[in-house]
């Protein structure tokens, strides 16, 4: 289902309009009109009373049911064992209290109590999200498990120390807020916030707090809203994530004046035994569900390949010292190095001759398919589905300056070009919650009710051009500035990869080695590609010889402070030696 992104406002000029859309990213576009896809916006939004409700107002699903998981272990059961306390997912609340202004897109957000609580569990902390965007959240509940009265996992708090009131505030909202902080006992902490509709402090009864030691560090990630003042209201995360972390974080908010540290915490898992990590079984059902469709712009010319397709078509491998022997590499890559370090003594590079280095560049998308790393993620109450896509080549980089783009020669090209995008499923019932897009050495994270699907419940991702970047939505982003920068184009063409449809699991070390045999490739560790031959210096010159003075200062600032990933200096590191394999995405 398509529909128009809501709120929109355009920045009309001649060449291109600037559109700030609900997802609360910058898109330049070279069109009149962009459609973010957003299955759960409505067409228009408005903060007035009376008129059509705002998006917060309906609550998101995934276009098709969550499928029934094959059996096996703790996934999908509902809850999960983290040692004194087992914990389950509320996705039910009533709504408490909502300011409609300040915030993205200063719509405001909204407050929600958690209820249909199970029996036993008591709360943590209430909820809240922006006003922009469909209702599409949760927050942890908990249950003592041990039931030892001399060591409570969980206790009600001493008192109540209000935050924040609304009381005093000139915005547009419904009724007066107040915001309250726990005061938890000696021995324990508090995780979350309660708010109220009225001055009166909340019943002691109405949230416990959680003993130290089995809680760790927050700190605050999204911003949900802030009114005209010092005060702000954030999404929280744990300071520690990855995969041997053993953080929970709970779905709660954190409220805070600028510059205080947050005065909230998270869970710890206990047990750490990740019983509630999928099985193979579950894994293969998880990404025939969930698998991303890759659409590529209209003009791409270098599309992925297997890893094999490569390497049996001419990729060669070079050793430092020895440049005029390359050896050409085992199907499988076992001739490869393994292990070590990124130290320079060798690298991949394409075929020698023309004819074939030029067709190995474009790759064989018939041929490609899409290499999975399955890896727990907060604390094992989530899964992460990292989904590479190896491309031969890297093309050329395009920059936007102003109103005219400009081709940068040789600059962004590189050999052996790794790109992802991550899936986040909730191990309490197997329900995809958000995607990671990886844009050259950074990304950024979606939440489901921000993408747009096909077949059911596959997110569709957009490859930029030449450069392979992940977006969410077809259009522009400018990396740099607004008006200069590298542009990453993106389009619905009509070349498009299923990656459901071929697929191998490389990695998933919670398993065990006798599970998943790692393809040699994966821990060859140096370069996919060669350090650049040519004087970046000198492709820049001939981009500046055509700028007016002012421009080629800003235009030489912008392109010196963007990182060697995307201005192509040298290949990449295989995904094994990413950052991320073993530690949480990088935003």
């Amino acid at each position: 289902m398509t529909v128009r992104c809501c709120s929109p406002v355009f920045f009309f000029t001649t060449f291109f309009i600037l559109t700030f859309c609900n997802c609360s990213r910058l898109c330049v576009l070279d069109s009149a009109f962009v459609s973010c896809r957003n299955p759960s916006f409505s067409p228009l939004i408005t903060s007035k009373k009376g008129n059509k409700p705002l998006p917060v107002e309906t609550t998101f699903k995934i276009p098709a049911p969550v499928p029934k998981w094959p059996q096996g272990n703790g996934f999908a059961s509902g809850a999960i064992d983290l040692g004194e306390l087992k914990v389950s997912r509320i996705t039910t609340f009533n709504k408490v209290w909502t300011a409609r202004e300040g915030g993205p897109n200063n719509l405001g957000a909204t407050f929600y109590e958690p209820i249909s609580i199970p029996e036993g569990f008591s709360v943590l902390g209430y909820y809240s999200q922006p006003n922009n965007q469909a209702l599409y959240g949760w927050v942890m509940v908990a249950k003592d498990v041990r039931n030892d009265q001399f060591r409570q996992a969980l206790a009600l708090p001493t008192d109540y120390t209000l935050v924040w009131s609304s009381d005093s505030q000139k915005i547009k909202q419904d009724g007066i807020g107040y915001i309250w902080l726990p005061v938890p006992s000696n021995g324990y902490k508090a995780v979350g916030h309660v708010v109220t509709n009225s001055s009166e402090k909340p019943s002691l009864d109405k949230i416990r707090c959680v003993r130290s030691d089995l809680t760790v560090d927050i700190e605050t990630d999204n911003w949900i809203w802030g009114p005209k003042s010092r005060f702000n209201v954030y999404s929280s995360r744990p300071v520690v994530r990855g995969i041997q972390a053993s953080s929970v974080a709970t779905g709660t908010f954190v409220a805070k004046k600028d510059g205080d540290a947050p005065s909230l915490s998270c869970l710890k898992n206990m047990k750490n035994d990740l019983s509630s990590m999928p099985n193979l079984d579950q894994i293969q059902a998880l990404f025939k569900a969930y698998s991303p469709v890759v659409y590529f712009h209209p003009k791409e010319e270098y599309f992925p390949s297997s890893v094999s397709w490569f390497f049996q078509n001419g990729g060669l491998l070079y050793t430092k010292g020895q440049e005029s022997k390359p050896v050409e590499i085992e199907p499988t890559g076992s001739n490869l190095p393994q292990n070590g370090s990124d130290d320079g003594a060798y690298w991949l590079d394409l075929p020698t001759d023309k004819t074939a280095s030029e067709k190995v560049k474009k790759g064989d998308l018939a041929d490609a398919g899409v290499y999975l790393h399955v890896k727990p993620a907060l604390g094992g109450t989530f899964t992460d589905i990292a989904v590479w896509i190896f491309y031969p080549f890297n093309g050329a980089a395009r920059a936007k300056i102003e109103f005219v783009t400009v081709s940068l020669g040789r600059i962004g090209e590189h050999v052996g070009d790794w790109e992802h995008v991550t899936l986040r499923i909730s191990n309490f019932d197997g329900e995809l919650k958000s995607v990671y897009f990886s844009q050259h050495n950074k990304g950024s994270w979606v939440s489901v009710s921000n993408l747009e699907f096909e077949k059911d419940n596959k997110p569709v991702v957009y490859a930029s051009l030449h450069g392979h970047a992940a977006y969410p939505q077809a259009g522009l982003v400018v990396q740099g500035t607004a008006s200069i920068g590298i542009r990453n184009d993106t389009s619905r063409g009509n070349v498009v990869m299923d990656t459901g449809s071929r697929y191998l699991v490389v990695g998933a070390e919670y398993l065990g080695a006798s599970k998943i045999v790692e393809p040699p490739w994966l821990n060859y560790a140096r370069k996919w590609g060669p350090k650049i031959t040519y004087n970046i210096n000198d492709e820049l010159s001939r981009v500046k010889k055509l700028l007016p003075g002012m421009l080629k200062t800003k235009f030489d600032g912008v392109i010196k402070s963007l990182p060697p990933e995307v201005l192509g200096e040298q290949g990449p590191t295989g995904p094994k030696w990413k950052d991320n394999w073993s530690g949480d995405e990088r935003v």
